[in-house]
């Protein structure tokens, strides 16, 4: 053998030698097999379905069990599994539920480490394991890529408790066909005499005052479908502040920085809405005898409805022949900024998961605008990504809802959100028909009830 070849041989073993002492990792070899299950309410398997695939691709050892409750066992469900240990990895939550459930969620780290599965090699493809650190998604990000209200909701001492993959909002559900029958042409835009006076055209009354035809589903409590939403937003509009920063209720009193002192905004609000369900006013169009508000409306007594763009499949599955239309919510005359309210779920992360890293990384995986388009196509929901709104503005279903999401608002109701919607209805019932100075008084009174379930 002569030199040359001899020291072509041992170069040649030498990298023969390094290449097997670097060789690399299968999937399976480099990460174990998890399981992480995901709670959710309203939306299917199928609704997910596509973003699990896509994710399983790149993470083929992690299953992602997802489990749909119904609303009404839902919290139960959760405290009852939290309670035993046996609760899910990932879950949903109300935007006004954040804070109640703050000692149970995991905020999200600074990053994720996970091992992907690619694709190496020009001639001979072959899947090793490649393992990435990545940063997760930082406030200033969060406050540019997601919507106002999404920021006050999630972030709670500089920490984000959660991400959503949409926001809904409440707008104004019209029959076209009794706006017809009754000669209305111009949709009201705002909550001034226009609007009263098409309530008005919109109402019909027998001999004896009994409402046959609803202008608008207004004015009382239990039997309006998220009638504390339609409530607050008045107030807000108005210019109520209904909770400090520190958490103090505040819809019933004159905000510090008001320069009318004599005008109580949360007061002129309730007795705006409450004038529907008054007989003696002008504009009555309600009462407590009437269905719930949905029931009304698709079954033609109802005129006017305010709803969520989740409404849209229930009002149509109720109703298929229904001539309905839906437009923005009405806002304040002359106001320099328009106010909308928004109703959405938060995804969060288990404080007792044993995968809290993984469980992130699939609620970022989530929430990211080309796995959330997927989502938002398959449900019909407004988007909570800026970037996915301009598309969706033109949308004949949801582009009226996706329209307000910049500047829809909420507000933290407590640590029971329901207690807090029944002190609501409550108020609305007692001031009925009651001069102003009963009225203060009876908002003051359920103002320090709501702040009781603030504690």
């Amino acid at each position: 053998m002569n030199k040359k070849f001899l020291i072509i041989f041992v170069v040649f073993i030498f990298f023969l030698t390094i290449g097997a002492g670097c060789k690399k990792k299968t999937i399976e070899q480099a990460a174990k097999p998890i399981t992480l299950n995901y709670w959710r309410v309203f939306d299917g398997q199928d609704d997910f379905a596509e973003i699990i695939a896509n994710y399983n691709a790149q993470h083929p050892y992690i299953t992602i069990n997802y489990r749909k409750l119904r609303y009404d066992e839902y919290e139960e469900a959760l405290l009852n599994a939290f309670a035993e240990d046996r609760g899910p990895d990932i879950f949903s939550v109300h935007n006004t539920w954040i804070n109640k459930y703050e000692s149970k969620i995991e905020p999200m780290p600074e990053q994720t480490t996970m091992v992907y599965q690619v694709s190496q090699g020009t001639i001979k493809k072959e899947l090793v394991a490649e393992t990435r650190i990545l940063r997760s998604l930082n406030l200033k990000e969060l406050k540019q890529n997601f919507a106002d209200v999404v920021y006050s909701d999630v972030v709670i001492n500089n920490k984000v408790y959660g991400l959503p993959l949409s926001v809904d909002t409440l707008a104004m559900y019209y029959n076209q066909d009794l706006f017809d029958s009754s000669g209305v042409i111009d949709i009201p835009g705002y909550w001034n005499r226009e609007f009263q006076q098409t309530v008005k055209k919109l109402t019909k009354l027998d001999l004896k005052g009994n409402i046959l035809q609803s202008g608008v589903a207004m004015g009382t409590g239990n039997n309006i479908e998220r009638f504390s939403d339609i409530l607050s937003v008045l107030m807000m509009q108005n210019g109520s502040i209904m909770m400090s920063d520190s958490g103090q209720v505040l819809f019933h009193t004159i905000p510090a920085n008001s320069e009318n002192k004599s005008y109580n905004p949360g007061l002129m609000a309730l007795r705006f809405y409450n004038d529907f369900a008054n007989p003696v006013k002008e504009v009555y169009s309600w009462n407590s005898d009437f269905d719930n508000s949905i029931n009304a409306f698709a079954s033609g007594k109802a005129a006017i409805m305010f709803g969520y763009a989740y409404h849209l499949p229930t009002i149509k599955s109720m109703a298929p022949k229904l001539n309905f239309l839906v437009a923005p919510l009405p806002q304040i005359e002359g106001s320099s900024s328009s106010i909308n309210f928004a109703n959405y779920w938060v995804e969060v992360v288990s404080k007792k998961s044993k995968y809290k890293n993984e469980a992130w990384n699939f609620v970022q995986y989530m929430a990211s605008a080309e796995q959330a388009k997927t989502y938002l196509a398959k449900t019909k929901k407004p988007a909570a990504l800026r970037s996915l709104i301009a598309e969706q503005r033109e949308d004949l279903e949801i582009g009226v809802f996706a329209d307000q999401v910049l500047t829809s608002k909420s507000w933290y109701k407590g640590k029971n959100p329901i207690l807090m919607e029944n002190f609501f209805s409550q108020m609305i019932e007692a001031s009925l028909n009651s001069p102003e100075d009963k009225t203060i008084e009876i908002m003051s009174l359920y103002a320090n009830r709501v702040q009781q379930t603030i504690k």
